[in-house]
């Protein structure tokens, strides 16, 4: 899980200590940026194959995926990893993610530090990361690869946004600490904002989430989570 998109209630803490060395901790928000098992395990686990991805990019020509919660990176990175893996000749991806609290490139290094799986992508990354990262950073990671991480309220610059995504990454901070990043209008906003057929993925099980989910038009399912954890969440948006 990452970086919320919403006001945390101590809003003059620092925003972030390390665990354990290289695990990053919102002390605003009192929850880890990924899970402390395998967050990139966790990554392919839950919103990659929650979206059904890689396998609907063999069919795409553009891809938008639509994330909630930059953090680290690293849901940006192993999906780059994946999608440079199974990606069309001429194909074209397009990751958009929402971020209030845009981390500075050192502490996205040492953050993704922790897998060698990544490297080039995280290397990539922190080398174009801005020194003050704010607006909309836009980074062209490939020629067939961009990455924009959209800085501000989420609800507020979703609203003012004219994109439509293919997939959805639903991954603020545990609803239980964090509960705006869940709301019933954030929800219908990443809903409208779906193509039909669409999908979100989320770690994320509780009730009132899911209950959002489906006021806003999904269809939704119920799918185990990863490490151990019951359930997790994935839908489709269904034909009007």
């Amino acid at each position: 899980m990452t970086h919320s998109n919403s006001t945390p209630d101590n809003p003059d803490t620092a925003p972030l200590t390390w665990h354990d060395g290289d695990m990053p901790f919102s002390t605003a928000f009192g929850d880890h940026f990924y899970c402390q098992t395998d967050g990139r395990l966790e990554c392919g686990h839950v919103f990659l194959a929650g979206n059904g991805l890689p396998e609907r990019w063999r069919e795409a020509e553009q891809f938008t995926i639509g994330e909630l919660g930059f953090g680290t990176g690293l849901n940006a990175c192993e999906t780059w990893r994946q999608w440079k893996e199974h990606r069309q000749a001429g194909a074209y991806l397009h990751f958009v993610s929402f971020e209030l609290f845009p981390m500075q490139a050192a502490e996205i290094d040492r953050a993704l530090s922790r897998w060698p799986e990544i490297d080039a992508e995280r290397k990539a990354l922190v080398a174009l990361w801005p020194s003050s990262p704010a607006g909309v950073v836009t980074i062209e990671l490939d020629g067939q690869t961009r990455l924009s991480v959209v800085c501000g309220d989420a609800f507020e610059n979703l609203t003012a946004s004219d994109l439509r995504f293919d997939a959805w990454y639903l991954d603020g901070f545990a609803p239980s600490r964090n509960s705006a990043m869940w709301s019933a209008e954030l929800m219908q906003r990443v809903h409208d904002t779906t193509v039909e057929g669409g999908t979100f993925a989320t770690y994320a099980a509780a009730g009132f989430v899911r209950r959002n989910l489906i006021a806003a038009g999904y269809a939704v399912e119920r799918r185990v989570g990863f490490a151990g954890k019951r359930e997790m969440l994935c839908g489709v948006r269904q034909a009007a």
